[in-house]
């Protein structure tokens, strides 16, 4: 457990290391989490260990949520001011994912069937 644990710690303190590094915008924990993934590509899979801690974690992840909801009370009156562009921002940049997602999606499909249809007629 305590490997694991210490391969998830390092993967976080080199995203704040990264993120300090390079002045970086994106929060350390999505570079941890990225470099740790990056580190399970490269090694084929997750070490077992890892994914044993990891789950111990996910076990109490309701909990790991409370700092956040505190940020957002302690944000009231940013919320009370910006929270419509806020909202308006968050539903516009999901409607314009899920559009270019679909877009992706079709022509990776429709790449799929002639490339089929090119094997089948050979």
């Amino acid at each position: 457990m305590l490997y694991g644990l210490s391969i998830i710690f390092l993967a976080l303190v080199s995203g704040e290391l990264l993120r300090q590094l390079f002045q970086l915008p994106i929060p350390a924990v999505v570079i941890g989490m990225l470099l740790l993934t990056a580190w399970c590509i490269v090694r084929r899979g997750a070490e077992p260990r890892v994914v044993y801690a990891s789950e111990g974690l996910l076990r109490y992840l309701g909990i790991l949520f409370v700092p956040a909801g505190v940020g957002l009370i302690e944000l009231g009156d940013k919320l009370k001011s910006q929270g419509v562009a806020m909202v308006v921002t968050i539903l516009m940049s999901t409607v314009i994912t899920l559009l270019v997602t679909g877009l992706v999606l079709q022509f990776l499909l429709a790449r799929r069937k002639a490339k089929l249809t090119k094997q089948a007629s050979k």
